[in-house]
C-alpha cells in the first residue's frame, strides 16, 4: 500500500536530488573538522541565519540541549513555555544531562511568552533562588498550531532579555515555515536571538540532521558539548549535502504546503462533526476535533483511516494533527478529505 502520512513532516524523505548529492559528496573527517560539506553546510546555514557560525548536529533535540547547556551551568534557570517542545519532547535533557532548572510558563493562543510573564519569571538576586540565564522561544510553535511568531514579537523578546542580562534562543526547527508564512527572511526572525536550532529533516526534506547557529565563540563551546552528547560524527558529509540541496531549493516551495494545508482545513471544518482545534493553519499543521456527538474517537477514527492507506497523528482522545509536506500533494489532499467523509458517514 502506498501511504499517504499526515503523522508529521518528519516522515518525508530525500529528494532524487537530495541521493544524488549524498552519493557524490566529498567527504573527511568532521571531529577533525575536515569534511568540506559539513563546513559548507555550516556556513550556508549561519548566512541564512544572520551568524557567524553553525554546528551540524544528529537532531534538533540534540542542538537544542547543546545550546542550553552552552548558554547555561549547573543549577542555572530557563524559561520557556508550557508547550515547548524542549520541555513537553525532548525527554527533561535539559535537567537529566545539564542540571538546568526550567520555568515554565504558559504559552498564549499565538505562540507567544506574554512579555509579563517572562518579566515575572526573572528571579531576584536572591541565594535562595536559581539563576536564571535564558529565554527560550519556539517557531513555528507546533503545540499551538503551528503558529508563526513575528519579528517584531521576536525583537521584543530579545530587547527585555539583554535588558536583564539574559540570552535568548530560538527554537526555530521549523523557522523557514515561519519565514514565508510571513514574507520576511529566516535572519530577520532570527536576528534578535544569541543562538537558534532549525531541522533539515521535516519540511526541507532531507533525511538526517539540524543546524545550531550563533556567534563564533557560542559555537565553540556548543561543538565541546555536541562532543559530549555524542554527536561528533566522522564522515558525515553524505548527510550535509543533503541539506545542502535542502537549503538551496526546498525553502521557497513551502508555501505549498502552508496552501494544501489550509485546503485541508478548511474541507474538513466544512464536514458535520468536526471543527478547526486552533482555527485555519498559519503554516503546515491543521488541528481538528471531533464534535462530543461523534460515535468515534479519535483513535479509532485514525484505525479507520489507516485501513484506507491513510496516517494521521492523534494527539488527544478527539483531536488529531494533520501535517502537511513535499510527499503530501492535491491528490493526497482530496483522498485524505474523501476518507475522512466515508467514515464519518459510518459512524
Amino acid at each position: 500500500m502506498e501511504w499517504i502520512d499526515l503523522r508529521s513532516d518528519t516522515v518525508t524523505q530525500p529528494t532524487s536530488a537530495m541521493r544524488r548529492a549524498m552519493a557524490q559528496a566529498e567527504v573527511g573527517d568532521d571531529v577533525y573538522r575536515e569534511d568540506p560539506t559539513i563546513n559548507r553546510l555550516q556556513e550556508l546555514a549561519a548566512g541564512l541565519m544572520g551568524k557567524e557560525a553553525g554546528l551540524f548536529v544528529p537532531s534538533g533535540t540534540m542542538g537544542n540541549l547543546a545550546a542550553v547547556l552552552a548558554h547555561c551551568g549547573r543549577g542555572d534557570e530557563i524559561i520557556l513555555g508550557n508547550k515547548a517542545h524542549t520541555f513537553l519532547f525532548e525527554a527533561g535533557g535539559v535537567s537529566a544531562l545539564g542540571g538546568v532548572h526550567s520555568y515554565q510558563i504558559p504559552n498564549q493562543a499565538d505562540g507567544t511568552l506574554a512579555l509579563e510573564d517572562i518579566l515575572t519569571a526573572i528571579r531576584p538576586d536572591d541565594p535562595h533562588d536559581p539563576v536564571t540565564r535564558l529565554v527560550s522561544i519556539e517557531n513555528t510553535n507546533n503545540r499551538c498550531g503551528g503558529v508563526s511568531l513575528s519579528v517584531e514579537y521576536t525583537r521584543a523578546v530579545g530587547k527585555l532579555a539583554r535588558e536583564h542580562g539574559l540570552r535568548l534562543h530560538i527554537d526555530g526547527a521549523r523557522i523557514f515555515n515561519a519565514a514565508v508564512a510571513q514574507g520576511v527572511t529566516a535572519a530577520d526572525l532570527a536576528a534578535p536571538a544569541d543562538s537558534i536550532t532549525f531541522c533539515l529533516s521535516k519540511g526541507l526534506c532531507a533525511p538526517v540532521g539540524s543546524v545550531l547557529c550563533g556567534s563564533k565563540a557560542f559555537i565553540e563551546q556548543a561543538l565541546r558539548i555536541r562532543k559530549q552528547l555524542g554527536g561528533g560524527m566522522r564522515q558525515a558529509g553524505v548527510l550535509a549535502a543533503a541539506g545542502i540541496v535542502a537549503l538551496d531549493s526546498m525553502i521557497d516551495r513551502l508555501a505549498e504546503d502552508h496552501a494544501r494545508a489550509r485546503t485541508l482545513a478548511e474541507s474538513l471544518a466544512a464536514i458535520p462533526g468536526f471543527h478547526l482545534e486552533m482555527g485555519m493553519p498559519q503554516t503546515n499543521m491543521v488541528f481538528i476535533t471531533l464534535d462530543d456527538n461523534i460515535p468515534l474517537d479519535a483513535q479509532k477514527t485514525a484505525q479507520h483511516l489507516a485501513e484506507r492507506g491513510i496516517r494521521v497523528g492523534v494527539v488527544s482522545q478527539r483531536g488529531f494533527r494533520l501535517v502537511t509536506h513535499y510527499w503530501i500533494d492535491e491528490a493526497a489532499v482530496k483522498k485524505t478529505i474523501t476518507a475522512f467523509q466515508e467514515v464519518l458517514v459510518k459512524a
